[in-house]
């Protein structure tokens, strides 16, 4: 117990502030396609980016939880319309259990 909060609270807030983060950061990307469509399926490279986004991008979120790569991680799935319940399960996830870790370690 440090501060004289529980482990268990501590993880509990943590997480769930976190993956409010990461579903805002989704729908700002979610956003963003509209804004971006025509732009990025206009030329070879954004095609190519966008095909790879969705053929891997449920693999790319697999990173999410890394601390400076994991939030731009989480914008491009939204931009490239990753399922939802499948970014929430993965990427969520995947931050509760960084701080699950944290709480080991620590």
């Amino acid at each position: 117990m440090a501060n004289d909060m529980p482990v268990t609270s501590a993880l509990i807030f943590a997480s769930s502030g976190n993956i409010v983060a990461i579903i805002v950061n989704y729908f700002f990307g979610f956003w963003l396609y509209e804004k971006t469509k025509t732009k990025l399926l206009s030329s070879k490279i954004g095609t190519l980016s966008y095909n790879y986004g969705h053929r891997y991008g449920y693999y790319g979120l697999l990173l999410s939880w890394l601390p400076i790569i994991g939030d731009p991680l989480t914008l491009v799935a939204g931009v490239v319309r990753l399922r939802f319940v499948w970014f929430v399960i993965i990427a969520g996830g995947l931050r509760i259990a960084r701080y699950y870790a944290l709480t080991l370690v620590v």
